[in-house]
């Protein structure tokens, strides 16, 4: 099939997209140094380690965009399958007994596998991974998809597995982020209300048994209820996010000055660095941030809207939906709209696997752009 022509409109969305999200590397970069120089140097590590080694995973990150941007999208739809194998092996990785040498219990998790200087967390992987798969399994079935048995059922028949790795790690946000993507890719491709609302019905009460049956996580949800209530431990972190963002009022206390992050405001550099944001940069420093997410958002799914065909609609419309649902929930947790997730802020919060991911995901939605439809070229 011939390839519709690439247009000077959707060339430049793509060049602006990936603006967008360089602006939020940088701005992440100095964000994790300000949030983590003081810890650092207090636990015995040089003062900008953190910072340094979120400098590493953007240049890697947006080489990574470049060349994913120049490539045709299409050849995902090749691999989809075998992308989504090798995470769901990934995944079972962290779950051996024998494996504890490269994949360690973190806080009650085994959630990353560490190989020498290299460290990757697949649930990172799996968000990624699910999103390319069903867009192409969606773009395959058609109006199939309309139908639960030849449409919904054969992606509950291997995603219910990987969410349950997922769930196994444990990490029951990402598992349910994972999910909510993969209804976003069906949703979009037509699926029935009805098949959703039968599907929510069996998904909450086992989401709440995994909620109430697990302390710490019963522990968050106490948290988010008690959020201005007394301070007790269960709500320690909500209240002190809380704390950071009032602090700074409009103009913030000024970089690298907040206090939360000496030893009040736990995971500165990662869970809550929407917080430290708010504190050493103020409203107008929030107010940036969600206006560069809202316009990476806005062109996203203008992308994903005037995509060449099916699966280029899908797929930009998922990765988008990966980069802003993962900011409005991390977002929401700082502001105790939501339970503590431990949902990273997208290309801001510490951490090179979300980085990495993000700035594919980034590459791809600009590749999908590049080859936006021109007027009556749609096939």
């Amino acid at each position: 099939m011939r390839r519709a022509p690439a247009s000077a409109i959707g060339v430049w969305e793509s060049r602006l997209i990936g603006i967008v999200a360089a602006t939020l590397v940088v701005f992440g970069i100095a964000a994790v140094y300000g949030a983590s120089s003081i810890w650092a140097a207090q636990n015995g590590h040089p003062g900008g380690v953190f910072a340094l080694r979120q400098l590493l995973g953007a240049v890697l990150g947006m080489a990574l965009l470049v060349v994913v941007a120049r490539l045709d999208y299409h050849i995902l739809r090749r691999y989809a399958w075998p992308l989504l194998g090798l995470v769901a092996a990934l995944l079972i990785v962290p779950l051996l007994p024998f494996t504890r040498a490269i994949a360690p219990e973190l806080n009650g998790a085994r959630r990353w596998i560490t190989i020498g200087p290299v460290s990757i967390q697949p649930s990172e992987l799996a968000k990624l991974a699910v999103v390319v798969w069903a867009a192409m399994l969606a773009a395959k079935k058609g109006e199939l998809v309309r139908e639960f048995r030849l449409g919904v059922l054969p992606f509950l028949v291997v995603l219910v597995p990987v969410l349950g790795l997922i769930v196994l790690e444990p990490d029951l946000s990402t598992a349910t982020v994972v999910a909510l993507l993969a209804g976003v890719v069906l949703f979009t491709a037509g699926a029935r209300i009805g098949h959703f609302l039968v599907l929510a019905m069996i998904a909450v009460p086992l989401l709440w048994h995994e909620v109430v049956s697990v302390q710490y996580r019963l522990s968050r949800m106490v948290s988010f209820l008690s959020a201005g209530g007394d301070v007790a431990e269960s709500s320690w972190q909500i209240e002190q996010s809380l704390v950071g963002i009032g602090a700074g009022q409009l103009m913030g206390v000024g970089f690298g000055e907040g206090l939360q992050k000496l030893g009040y405001l736990p995971y500165a550099y990662s869970d809550f660095i929407f917080s430290t944001i708010g504190e050493e940069w103020g409203f107008l420093g929030v107010i940036l941030i969600v206006v560069l997410f809202g316009l990476y958002f806005g062109l996203g799914l203008r992308i994903a809207r005037t995509a060449p065909d099916a699966f280029g609609m899908l797929l930009a419309t998922g990765l988008t939906a990966m980069i802003g649902l993962a900011a409005i929930l991390h977002i929401a947790v700082t502001l105790a709209l939501v339970p503590t997730t431990g949902l990273p802020l997208p290309f801001i919060s510490y951490g090179r696997s979300n980085l990495l991911v993000s700035l594919f995901a980034t590459g791809v939605i600009m590749s999908v752009g590049k080859r936006r439809v021109v007027r009556g070229s749609r096939r």
